[in-house]
C-alpha cells in the first residue's frame, strides 16, 4: 500500500477538548467568539464545533478548522492572538480555570 500526502489538500487544525459539565456554557461562549474571528479570515475554508453525543472517550468537544493551505496558518493564528489581546483573554489561564484539557494539532489529508 502506498500512502502519500495529497499535493493540494487543505490543512486541518483539529482541537479536542475534555470539558467538565459545569464549564460547558463558558467554554462554548469562548469557542463561539473564537470561531467568529476565524470565519472572518481569508484562508479558512470551513469550521465545525462538534459535541460528542455517545460512546466512550476522553474528549467531549472537537473543533475542526479547514485552512486552504499552510501558508495562511500564521496569519490566522496572529488574528486570533490579536483578538485575545483586545478582549483580555489569556487562553491558557481560561482553560485551566474551566478545568478544560486539550489536545491540538495540524493534520493533512492522505491519499490512501
Amino acid at each position: 500500500m502506498s500512502i502519500q500526502q495529497s499535493g493540494n489538500a487543505p490543512l486541518y487544525r483539529i482541537n479536542k477538548f475534555s470539558v467538565p459539565t459545569e464549564s460547558r456554557d463558558a467554554f462554548l461562549d469562548l469557542m463561539a467568539r473564537t470561531h467568529a474571528v476565524l470565519r472572518r479570515q481569508d484562508g479558512v475554508a470551513a469550521d465545525r464545533i462538534l459535541e460528542q453525543q455517545s460512546g466512550p472517550g476522553v474528549f467531549n468537544f472537537v473543533a475542526v478548522i479547514e485552512f486552504t493551505g499552510p501558508e495562511v496558518v500564521d496569519t490566522i493564528v496572529s488574528a486570533v492572538a490579536a483578538f485575545d489581546r483586545q478582549a483580555g483573554i489569556d487562553r491558557q489561564q481560561a482553560m485551566a480555570s474551566l478545568g478544560v484539557k486539550a489536545d491540538m494539532g495540524l493534520y493533512r489529508s492522505l491519499d490512501i
